[in-house]
C-alpha cells in the first residue's frame, strides 16, 4: 500500500518544484502549518494565507489555499484588510525577518497594538535570502552578510520581546528542529482572538551558514537541538539570541484581551448606542 503525504493536499503541485535550496528549513515549517490546520480542524474555506516579498514570501504561492503575495514589507496590512472585510476569515502573514521587522516593521508593531485577529508566522533567518543575504533587523552582532562583510555592529531585535510589549496576545518561538511543539504552537495560535506571533528560527545554509562557515543544514539542525533550551512562560526581554548562542524557545505569551473589532463595537455601541449594529455579526 502506498501512503501519500497528508501535506501534499495543501500545496498547489503544478507549481513545484520549489525555489527553496536543500537545507532550507522553510519547507519543514510549511509541514508544521499543514499540520496543524488538520489538527485543528479548521475550515480551508476561510483560511487566507499572506506573504510579502523574500524565500518565506513564496509560501503562499505554494499553497493550495486563498492566498495573496503582497508587496515587500506590506502583508499585515494586507492582511488586516482582509480580516475587516470579511471577519469569518481565518487570516495568517507568512513572511521572513526581513519582510516583517525590517520594511514592514511599522505594520508589525501596530497590528500587534490594535490586536488585530491575525496570526503571523515569521521564519527567521537572520538574512535577506532571496536578494542576496543582507543584514535584517535580526542579525546577529558578529554576523557577517552581504553588507556587513566585517562583522554586524547593530543590536538586532528580539521579536518575542517585539511583539509582547507592542500587544500580542500569544507569543511563541520554536526552531525547525522543534516540529511537533511548532505544529502545536500554530494550532494553539489559530485558535486565539487577537493577534499571534510565531517565530521560527530556521537555517539558511546558502548564504547565513555559508557566509559565516557554520556548516550546512544538518550543522544547523544539531546546533539548533543543543543550544536550544525550552523556558515556556519565559520574560521576553531575557530570550535575546546572540551569534553561536543559547536559543531559548517556548511559549512565551498566552493571555486574553479584547481584540480590534471586539474594542470597535464595545465603543461605539457605547458612543451610538442602539443605533449602531455590531460590526462582525
Amino acid at each position: 500500500m502506498i501512503l501519500e503525504n497528508p501535506v501534499n493536499q495543501f500545496l498547489r503541485q503544478d507549481r513545484l518544484p520549489h525555489i527553496w535550496c536543500p537545507g532550507c528549513g522553510i519547507g519543514t515549517t510549511v509541514n508544521c502549518f499543514t499540520r496543524a490546520l488538520l489538527e485543528s480542524e479548521t475550515d480551508l474555506n476561510k483560511v487566507m494565507i499572506v506573504s510579502g516579498i523574500g524565500c518565506t514570501g513564496r509560501v503562499a504561492g505554494y499553497m493550495n489555499l486563498d492566498s495573496f503575495h503582497t508587496t515587500h514589507g506590506r502583508a499585515i496590512p494586507f492582511a488586516t484588510g482582509m480580516k475587516l472585510a470579511n471577519p469569518d476569515l481565518k487570516v495568517v502573514v507568512y513572511s521572513g525577518d526581513g519582510d516583517i521587522s525590517a520594511i514592514g516593521g511599522n505594520h508589525f508593531i501596530h497590528a500587534a497594538r490594535r490586536n488585530i485577529e491575525i496570526l503571523v508566522i515569521c521564519v527567521d533567518n537572520f538574512t535577506y535570502g532571496m536578494t542576496g543575504g543582507q543584514v535584517t533587523p535580526t542579525s546577529h552582532i558578529g554576523a557577517i552578510n552581504s553588507t556587513t562583510p566585517y562583522g554586524n555592529f547593530e543590536q538586532p531585535f528580539n521579536l518575542p520581546f517585539l511583539a509582547d510589549s507592542s500587544g500580542a496576545v500569544y507569543v511563541a518561538r520554536w526552531t525547525a528542529f522543534h516540529v511537533h511543539q511548532l505544529a502545536r504552537s500554530i494550532k494553539e495560535a489559530l485558535q486565539k482572538k487577537g493577534f499571534s506571533f510565531i517565530e521560527v528560527i530556521a537555517p539558511c545554509p546558502t548564504l547565513y551558514l555559508r557566509r559565516n562557515r557554520l556548516g550546512d543544514g544538518i550543522d544547523e539542525m544539531k546546533y539548533y537541538k543543543e543550544k536550544s533550551v525550552v523556558k515556556n512562560n519565559a520574560d521576553t526581554k531575557d530570550v535575546g539570541i546572540s551569534f553561536k548562542g543559547e536559543i531559548v524557545v517556548g511559549k512565551f505569551v498566552d493571555r486574553e484581551r479584547p481584540s480590534f473589532l471586539e474594542s470597535m463595537n464595545v465603543h461605539y455601541k457605547k458612543v451610538l448606542g442602539d443605533s449602531y449594529k455590531t460590526y462582525g455579526e
